[in-house]
């Protein structure tokens, strides 16, 4: 009998472990902005992307607003093509905004930066399928160093 507890016991803090670790892990995949509510779509076009992955965040000013949810290759001049979903409680964004993107750190992951552009009476707002036309392509750190090189050479 008391060997039957014992195992029970055992087996509730194996059970509770395994959860506490799903959630963690859970936590640590950054799930907290989730396409479940209401979204709509914007689109942007780059030179270069980088590292930048599905998933990744759409910050304003530190804020996470969205994500990115698809990245393909245009078939027409075959630039990255990048489709973020941005949640509709932030739908303000007029058509002069830019987005870039960003690097986390020296060598963290990378993001999407949206600066929001000036709001006037002749201004539209961006909606759901609307492209970013004003986009900053990211920095590879390996052509900023060949660069630095390339220069000092030349001295």
């Amino acid at each position: 009998m008391e060997s039957r507890n014992t195992q029970l016991a055992v087996g509730f803090f194996v059970i509770i472990g395994v959860l506490a670790l799903l959630f963690l892990g859970l936590r640590a995949a950054n799930t907290s902005f989730s396409a479940n509510g209401e979204t709509y779509k914007l689109y942007a076009k780059f030179d270069n992307i980088g590292g930048l992955k599905e998933r990744s965040p759409v910050k304003v000013g530190g804020v996470v607003v969205g994500r990115v949810s698809n990245i393909t290759l245009d078939g027409e001049y075959y630039e990255p093509l990048v489709e973020m979903t941005i949640s509709k409680k932030y739908d303000e964004f007029s058509n002069t905004s830019s987005v870039s993107v960003l690097t986390s750190g020296l060598l963290g992951e990378q993001y999407i930066g949206l600066s929001p552009g000036f709001i006037d009476d002749t201004v539209e707002m961006l909606d759901d399928g609307d492209y970013i036309q004003d986009t900053k392509s990211a920095l590879v750190l390996e052509d900023l160093i060949g660069q630095f090189l390339f220069s000092q050479g030349n001295d």
